[in-house]
């Protein structure tokens, strides 16, 4: 509201002297209506200037409550002025006809200083609002990821399983609710074994879907394979699954390591993309890094994945982690990081023995992730921790 359009009240006892106030005050374009009382004024009044004469400084509190009060005066009186400092006076002006420019100038500034204040007002409110909004959404947001994150779950395999002689236990631990991170394990006859262990990129609700999509292309291609050529299904799943990411046109990859294990040959044919950090195989004292190198899964069309095997010995551990890892592993550098991750590796012969040699605070809850709340933070990234053994427990 500009100050022309607003309504001044000057209350005063009437007469010559009254229309001389109004007069003052209604120059330079101020809107005034002059009134024997003060509830004598239309309610669009903003502002009521009040000669001493006419209202009591014992009414002058009152009347600050119910609008922005100047007190105006022919002549100083000491205790008139402490009274319209205790009351709350917007000002007490002395001889208001004679300083006529600066009443109407403090007219004009109450009047804006009001009009901020009542836009501040409303942009409170509305922020409330918004928030209040934002709040509910947020609420129905974690209920949403809370419903998934249990969803994909359930799509995980059961965990300790067996296929024949080998055994898989993995440890998973979503940022927040959902994982980014994916694994799998099937047996898939009397002969082989066939796993893959995914990290796609980023986390949260649009990683996981990916990793939904995953789970859906292996279980069709694994039903697809006739069991033949067991050296040649992990590239040709990678590639093929690089060419289906790439269609869907969403801007995600993933790094993925593809293991078929012959249980009868006791030998793991693979292949990756990028896997990071590499699997480690550990042998009575001895951790080795597997071999080899790939693309990630998703960037690139026409990509050629390696084919790669090792021979498994007849008592094996096989650890593979997310790069969540590094961050709950102590070091300066990358380098000092991988060296501890081999050295647990190679001292842990359960994965829950590995699990709880990492830094994760108090967020562990048994073989949980504690559910973020208020209190707590997140994990900086997904976390998971697989390990296949074999073939020493052929009686378990």
């Amino acid at each position: 509201m500009s100050s022309d359009n607003a309504l001044i009240g000057v209350v005063d006892r009437p007469g010559a002297e009254r229309d001389a106030l109004a007069s003052t005050i209604a120059k330079d374009g101020l809107a005034v209506l002059a009134a024997g009382d003060v509830d004598q004024l239309p309610e669009e009044t903003v502002l009521v200037v009040v000669h001493s004469r006419a209202v009591s400084p014992g009414d002058w509190p009152e009347l600050c409550r119910r609008l922005p009060t100047l007190v105006v005066s022919d002549d100083r009186q000491d205790s008139e002025l402490f009274s319209a400092v205790d009351a709350g006076l917007v000002d007490y002006v002395v001889d208001p006809l004679r300083h006529g420019h600066l009443l109407r100038r403090m007219i004009r500034r109450v009047i804006e200083i009001n009009d901020l204040a009542r836009e501040q007002e409303r942009d409170r409110r509305r922020l409330a609002e918004l928030n209040e909004h934002l709040e509910t959404h947020l609420a129905m947001l974690r209920l949403d990821q809370q419903a998934g994150g249990q969803i994909q779950r359930k799509l995980l395999p059961p965990s300790p399983q067996y296929s024949g002689s080998v055994r898989c236990d993995y440890w998973l631990a979503p940022s927040l609710y959902l994982s980014g991170d994916f694994l799998d394990f099937q047996h898939f006859d009397e002969r082989y074994t066939i796993f893959y262990f995914a990290d796609v990129s980023g986390h949260g609700a649009s990683s996981a879907f990916v990793t939904v999509l995953l789970k859906y292309l292996f279980n069709r291609w694994q039903g697809e394979w006739d069991g033949r050529d067991p050296e040649a299904l992990a590239p040709g799943w990678l590639a093929a699954l690089n060419r289906e990411l790439l269609d869907t046109g969403i801007g995600k990859h993933a790094t993925l390591f593809v293991g078929v294990i012959d249980r009868e040959q006791r030998y793991l044919h693979y292949s990756l993309g990028s896997q990071f950090p590499m699997p480690l195989l550990v042998v009575d004292d001895t951790t080795l890094t597997l071999a080899g190198e790939g693309m990630p899964v998703g960037l690139f069309p026409d990509v050629e994945y390696p084919r790669l095997g090792c021979a498994l010995p007849d008592d094996f551990r096989l650890w593979l982690c997310s790069d969540g890892i590094l961050d709950c592993l102590p070091g300066a550098s990358l380098d000092e990081r991988l060296e501890v991750l081999m050295q647990r590796a190679r001292s842990h012969r359960t994965l829950a023995g590995l699990r709880d040699s990492l830094s994760l605070g108090e967020r562990v809850e048994g073989n949980e992730v504690a559910a973020d709340d208020a209190n707590g933070d997140e994990l900086p990234d997904d976390l998971t921790i697989m390990m296949l053994s074999g073939f020493g427990d052929d009686n378990a």
